[in-house]
């Protein structure tokens, strides 16, 4: 039988849950490791969103974490695109996501003007050339050009967003190094990150791991969530749903005042089922974890009217705006100052609470470090 709960209480729980409601003591490794990761198309909104669950958010943490004790990595990963990952879970969103082989396809290939032979190519070179000397993009193209011969890659490789390197991301072979004079550098994992495995973990193992991660922060949760914020998705449903059942003992069934059923971990429900909604207001960056995790079609947390405003074109996250764990508006910085754009009615001194300290958090971003 499902246990009931309601929206408004399983977002208030994610709320805590993910560092926004009660701020993390650690630092941005400890954030990452919560949220699953923090997506980093734009480096300044994963700065945002790791300052805004810090009790003592500092300039530079990121970078520290990053470059100098290499806690984090930071490389193309959940639905292809570049996150920040505890340096230690990384295997195992590597070995669950190798599952999926987008590059075996002879679509893909033809649709970046490669063969499967030049994948192949490329997937045993790059692995041989990458170390712990970071390589910028141009000199990971050449280095790869002479090895192979095949001065074709040279134009497949530099063009894109990545998308030939990608599947070695996924593989567990290439993730970014140190910035050189303002453009990106890769380095190999296993010879940049400390403790990195000699294989990748079995995926059934690693996908028992993720799932049970992915709950602790945006459950509860469907196999069709985990793979819209995992794979994209485009996984196996089989593939989802062993991994719940390997998990099953751990899990039990929620059910929502809307009818949906959602499996939840054993060890929250107690903490779930005691949360009552809260009155808050916050505010956070775009691409923010906490609506990359659900689905953008949930209505309790993103209503129709809103998502033309929150889902953009060319998969761009707004910046948003809570109430009661509910987006309530969108905002922008302008300036270093907050311009709001507001869809429902919010508590106003609530509000201005919550722009003053991303106001806070915008000119600290600014300050050297």
């Amino acid at each position: 039988m499902a246990i009931p709960v309601t929206w408004p209480q399983i977002l208030s729980w994610r709320l805590r849950r993910q560092f926004v409601s009660s701020p993390c003591e650690g630092g941005p490794e400890a954030v990452a490791r919560r949220l699953c990761g923090v997506q980093a198309q734009v480096a300044s909104s994963a700065q945002l969103a790791v300052a805004v669950r810090s009790a003592r958010p500092a300039p530079g943490a990121v970078d520290r974490a990053l470059w100098a004790d290499r806690t984090l990595a930071k490389t193309w990963i959940m639905r292809g695109t570049l996150h920040l990952v505890p340096a230690d879970t990384l295997p195992d969103y590597c070995a669950v996501l190798a599952t999926v082989r987008f590059w075996e396809k002879g679509s893909w290939q033809r649709g970046h003007g490669v063969t499967a032979g030049e994948i192949a190519a490329i997937l045993d070179t790059v692995p041989r050339i990458l170390g712990d000397r970071p390589l910028t993009r141009e000199e990971l193209v050449e280095a790869v050009v002479s090895a192979t011969g095949d001065d074709h890659l040279r134009d497949a490789l530099g063009s894109g967003w990545g998308a030939l390197l990608k599947p070695l991301s996924r593989l567990g072979q290439l993730c970014y190094g140190p910035p050189r004079d303002g453009r990106v550098t890769f380095v190999a994992p296993r010879a940049w990150l400390p403790g990195w495995p000699a294989a990748l973990p079995p995926p059934e193992e690693a996908g028992a791991r993720v799932v049970r991660a992915f709950l602790a922060a945006h459950g509860p949760a469907t196999p069709a969530m985990l793979d819209g914020w995992l794979f994209g998705g485009v996984a196996r449903k089989a593939l989802l749903k062993g991994w719940f059942r390997d998990l099953a003992p751990e899990l039990v069934e929620v059910e929502t005042e809307d009818g949906l059923r959602l499996q939840a971990l054993a060890e929250h429900l107690d903490d779930l089922a005691a949360t009552r909604p809260a009155d808050e207001v916050h505010l956070l960056p775009g691409f923010d974890p906490y609506i990359l995790g659900a689905p953008r079609t949930l209505e309790p947390l993103i209503p129709p009217a809103a998502k033309p405003k929150v889902s953009r074109q060319a998969g761009w996250i707004s910046p948003v705006v809570l109430h009661q764990g509910r987006v309530a508006g969108v905002w922008k910085p302008e300036a270093g100052r907050v311009e709001l754009d507001l869809f429902e009615d919010v508590p106003q001194t609530r509000l201005a609470a919550a722009t003053a300290r991303i106001e806070t958090l915008l000119e600290t971003a600014n300050t050297p470090a």
